[in-house]
């Protein structure tokens, strides 16, 4: 068994929604990112690339290359699940912990895992979803941006 983590973090910016686990989510603001900026697909790309010894989101898909602008990450968790495909590794579980203090989460997160799983190539039940504040502290709490956390359990 192989094990990697995986974190993300984007800033606010102008727009009308933020995209996370693939869902379009209506917010008074956007995210600033040179992708969609879901910060929760590109934790659990992380996660899965670290568990398969692969280096990071950044070296497969660098910012300075304009193929990934405004790309849809969904596109971008695919590609890593064919990479851990032709190094012969399946995907045991992953666990993610969104951290937002808006917008609400609760509602999409159904929505988010269908997607995660579907791209994944698993049963639901392989993927888990949290969503949490931090109690307005930080950069989190005082509405600046969306964080999350991943792990990712990978089989040989």
């Amino acid at each position: 068994m192989r094990i990697g983590h995986g974190f993300d973090a984007h800033r606010f910016g102008p727009g009308s929604h933020v995209v996370l686990g693939g869902v379009n989510i209506p917010h008074k603001r956007g995210i600033e990112a040179h992708s969609d900026g879901d910060v929760v697909l590109h934790a659990l790309c992380d996660a899965l690339l670290g568990a398969a010894g692969l280096g990071d989101i950044g070296q497969h898909f660098p910012d300075t290359d304009e193929r990934y602008r405004g790309i849809d990450s969904r596109e971008l968790l695919r590609q890593v699940v064919a990479r851990l495909y032709e190094a012969a590794l399946r995907i045991g579980n992953v666990d993610l912990t969104i951290v937002a203090q808006r917008p609400r989460l609760a509602d999409h997160l159904p929505a988010m895992r269908a997607n995660i799983a579907e791209d994944l190539q698993v049963e639901p039940a392989r993927v888990n979803l949290k969503a949490t504040t931090t109690e307005r502290m930080g950069f989190v709490g005082r509405e600046e941006g969306i964080a999350t956390y991943a792990v990712a359990l990978l089989v040989e």
